[in-house]
C-alpha cells in the first residue's frame, strides 16, 4: 500500500488536469455548447469550492483584530473578483459565429431598385492629416457602391476641410463640442435625415480605424433580420500596444483587447448581450432615430446605445470578422487613460436609467450584461493591487492574512487555477500567459480603480477624453508617474523579503507551512511588478504593418537592370529590401504587388539589407494604404505560443537599446 505526504497528495489533481491536457485538444469542439459548459462549469465548480475553503479555514479568528480586519479585506475583495470571474464563466459558455449567416444573406437587397444607402462616418477631433488619411482612403476604397463618406470634424479645422474637398468626400462640423463624440455623431445624423435621401445605415469610425474592403457588405448582410439595430465587427489593430511593443512581444503576444473580441464578444451575442463598442460599426438608422439619437449620459456612449436599443426591442450582434483595423494607443499613458475612460463609462451606465437595478422595462439579460462588465472594473483591477499590497503586511507588521499550508494552498487554488487554465488554453487558445497576463492589468489598475469609485459615487460631471495618436515617438520615454508606485512597492516588497530572510523576520510569527506561502507569493510578486516596471519604459517606434509577411518583388538598379529580392518590410513610405545591398542614395525603382513600380532611393544598408525611402506618387501612395490597410486579413497577433513569447522577452532584455 503506498501512502502520500499531503503535499504529495495535494499535487494529483493538478497532475490529472495535466493529463487531460495533453487528451482534451484532440476531442474538444469550442462552439458546442455542452462543452463549454462542462469546462466552465468546473471552474465555478472549483471556484466555489476555493472560495469556501478560504471563507472558513484561512482567516484569522474573528474578533477586533488588526489580523482579522486584515485577512478579512482581502478576502472580501477575493470574493468580490470570484464573483466576477464566476459571472463570466457563465457567459463564456455559450458562443456564437456568424459567418455563415453573413454569407448566406449577402444581398438581400437585390430585389430592391438599389442598394441601401449607407453614411459612413468618421469621428475625428485632433488626429493629424497622417492617421486620418489612412481612414478617408480606405473608407473610399470600399467595394460598396451606395455609399457617402462623411467626416465629422469637431476641431473645426480648415487643412482638414480642404483635404476633404480634394478627396470628394463630405465634411461636416458644428459650433460647439456638446456632447463630445456623442454629440458629434447627433449632430451628423440631424443633418443627414434633413438630406433629400436619407441614408438608411451609417456605420461608425473612428479616425484611426481603416475599413477593410468588405466591411459593409459583409456587416450588412445582418441586418437581412429587421429585428436587428445594430452590427458590431471586431477592433483589430496593425500596431502593437504599448505593453506588446515595450515589452518586446509585437510578433508574439495578443493586444490586451484580443480576448474580448475574438472570444467573450461572440460568447455575448451567443446570450444576446453583444454591445456596440463604437468604432467598426453600422446602425439602422430608423432605430438610432426612433432613440432621438445616441444617448449622452456616458463617456461611453456606444455600450449605452446599445442598452437603450435593446430598451426598445432592437438587437446589436456581432460579426466575428477582421474587417476594420486600427491604430492602438503607442503610448503608455494614452494606452491607460482610455482604459480608465471606459471604466468611467460602465459606472456611468450601471448608475444610470439602463443599469442593472433600474425600475426601467429591462430583460434580465441586458441587466446582467451591465452588471457583469461592471463587476469586471469595480473588482479585478482592486484585486490586482490588494495581492501586491497585503504580503507586506506580513513583512512588516507580522500579520498573516492568508494561513494556510503549502498541501492546502495547491489543493484549492492551485486546482481551481489549473483548470480555469486548461478551459481558457481549450476553448481561447493563446489569450493567457501568466505574468504577462497580470502585467496588462497591473499597469492601468490603479488610475482604473480609481475610475470605477469615482463614478460609482459621482456619475456625472466627468468631460469626455480623446485618446491621442500619431505624434512623435522617436525617442526613449520613461513614463515616471505610471512607474513610481510600482516602484514604491517593488522597493517594500524586496525590503520586506530582505529583512525576513537575512534578519529573522521569517520566523519572526510562527506562520507555520503557511511560510512557504507567502515567501512564494512575495517573490511572484516581485516578477510581476519588475515586468510592469520595465513595460513602463516606451522604446521608440517606427511604423510597421504587423501583418506583413516576406514576398518577392522586382528591383530597378541604377544602371537599368532587374533583379529579384526579398521585400520583407513595407510601410507607407519604407521598404526594406533582404538579400539586396546598394550604396546609399542609389536611385531604384521597386515593383509592388497590388501598387505598381514605386520610385525610391537608398536610405541606408546594413548586412545584406536594404532600406529604400519610397518616393510614390499620390495615387501610388493611396493605392499603398489600400493594400497595407484595406485589405482583407487579421492584423495583429492571434495567439501566443508560451515559448516564444519567453524568447522574445529574453531578447528584450538582453537589448542594451532599441533595436534600429
Amino acid at each position: 500500500m503506498i501512502y502520500l505526504t499531503p503535499l504529495q497528495s495535494s499535487l494529483v489533481p493538478i497532475l490529472l488536469i495535466l493529463g487531460l491536457w495533453l487528451v482534451l485538444p484532440a476531442v474538444i469542439d469550442r462552439e458546442r455548447t455542452w462543452q463549454r459548459a462542462v469546462l466552465y462549469g468546473g471552474c465555478i465548480l472549483f471556484a466555489l469550492r476555493y472560495a469556501w475553503w478560504r471563507g472558513t479555514e484561512t482567516l484569522a479568528p474573528v474578533g477586533l483584530t488588526v489580523d482579522f480586519i486584515a485577512s478579512g479585506s482581502l478576502f472580501l475583495i477575493e470574493l468580490a473578483a470570484l464573483v466576477g470571474s464566476m459571472s463570466a464563466f457563465v457567459l463564456m459558455m455559450r458562443t456564437r459565429n456568424r459567418s455563415g449567416e453573413a454569407e448566406a444573406n449577402l444581398g438581400w437587397w437585390r430585389d430592391r431598385p438599389a442598394p441601401p444607402k449607407i453614411a459612413v462616418l468618421i469621428a475625428t477631433y485632433n488626429e493629424e492629416l497622417e492617421v486620418l488619411e489612412r481612414t478617408i482612403v480606405g473608407a473610399k476604397a470600399l467595394r460598396y457602391t451606395n455609399k457617402e463618406i462623411v467626416v465629422l470634424d469637431d476641431g473645426r479645422r480648415d487643412w482638414l476641410r480642404d483635404f476633404c474637398a480634394q478627396q470628394d468626400v463630405r465634411y461636416l462640423r458644428r459650433p460647439d463640442n456638446k456632447g463630445s463624440k456623442a454629440g458629434n455623431i447627433n449632430h451628423a445624423l440631424g443633418v443627414l435625415n434633413s438630406d433629400p435621401e436619407p441614408p438608411e445605415f451609417f456605420a461608425v469610425l473612428d479616425a484611426d480605424f481603416v475599413p477593410h474592403r468588405g466591411f459593409l457588405s459583409r456587416s450588412l448582410a445582418l441586418f437581412h433580420d429587421p429585428s436587428v439595430g445594430l452590427v458590431q465587427t471586431p477592433q483589430h489593430f496593425f500596431n502593437p500596444d504599448p505593453i506588446q511593443h515595450n515589452l518586446g512581444l509585437a510578433k508574439s503576444y495578443p493586444d490586451e483587447q484580443r480576448y474580448f473580441f475574438d472570444h467573450m464578444q461572440p460568447s455575448r451575442d451567443g446570450w444576446g448581450m453583444a454591445i456596440c463598442c463604437g468604432t467598426s460599426s453600422i446602425c439602422r438608422m430608423e432605430a438610432v432615430r426612433e432613440l432621438g439619437g445616441f444617448p449622452t449620459d456616458s463617456v461611453t456612449e456606444d455600450f449605452m446605445l446599445t442598452m437603450a436599443l435593446q430598451a426598445r426591442g432592437w438587437r446589436t450582434v456581432y460579426l466575428n470578422e477582421a474587417l476594420t483595423e486600427g491604430l492602438a494607443p503607442e503610448g503608455l499613458k494614452e494606452y491607460v487613460s482610455q482604459r480608465a475612460r471606459w471604466c468611467l463609462g460602465l459606472m456611468q451606465i450601471a448608475r444610470s436609467r439602463l443599469g442593472p437595478f433600474t425600475r426601467e422595462k429591462i430583460r434580465l439579460r441586458e441587466r446582467w450584461s451591465v452588471l457583469d462588465s461592471s463587476l469586471y472594473w469595480l473588482t479585478s483591477f482592486a484585486f490586482r493591487i490588494a495581492a501586491l499590497v497585503f504580503p507586506l503586511l506580513y513583512w512588516f507588521f507580522n500579520i498573516t492574512v492568508v494561513d494556510a499550508g503549502v498541501p492546502e494552498v495547491i489543493s484549492h487554488f492551485g486546482v481551481y487555477y489549473a483548470w480555469v487554465l486548461l478551459t481558457t488554453t481549450l476553448l481561447s487558445p493563446g489569450m493567457i500567459v501568466p505574468i504577462f497576463h497580470d502585467v496588462t492589468q497591473l499597469v492601468g489598475a490603479i488610475p482604473i480603480t480609481r475610475a470605477a469609485v469615482t463614478g460609482l459615487l459621482r456619475p456625472k460631471g466627468h468631460p469626455f477624453s480623446v485618446t491621442a495618436k500619431g505624434g512623435d515617438r522617436s525617442r526613449i520615454v520613461v513614463q515616471w508617474g505610471i512607474m513610481r508606485p510600482f516602484l514604491v512597492l517593488w522597493g517594500l516588497t524586496a525590503l520586506g523579503l530582505t529583512l525576513g530572510i537575512f534578519f529573522d523576520r521569517f520566523a519572526y510569527y510562527d506562520a507555520g507551512d503557511g511560510k512557504s506561502v507567502v515567501l512564494f507569493w512575495t517573490i511572484y510578486n516581485l516578477i510581476v511588478l519588475t515586468v510592469t516596471i520595465i513595460a513602463c519604459v516606451e522604446l521608440p517606434r517606427r511604423e510597421r504593418h504587423v501583418a506583413d509577411a516576406p514576398e518577392r518583388t522586382f528591383v530597378q538598379l541604377p544602371d537599368g537592370a532587374s533583379v529579384t529580392t526579398w521585400l520583407s518590410e513595407l510601410t507607407r513610405t519604407t521598404a526594406r529590401l533582404r538579400g539586396l545591398t546598394l550604396p546609399e542614395g542609389a536611385r531604384v525603382r521597386i515593383e509592388l504587388r497590388e501598387v505598381g513600380p514605386v520610385d525610391g532611393y537608398v536610405l541606408r544598408t546594413s548586412r545584406d539589407t536594404t532600406l529604400v525611402q519610397l518616393l510614390p506618387e499620390a495615387e501610388e501612395r493611396e493605392a499603398l494604404i489600400v493594400r497595407l490597410h484595406a485589405e482583407d486579413n487579421t492584423p495583429g497577433v492571434t495567439r501566443s505560443q508560451p515559448g516564444r513569447v519567453i524568447r522574445d522577452f529574453g531578447l528584450r532584455l538582453s537589448r542594451i537599446g532599441p533595436r534600429r
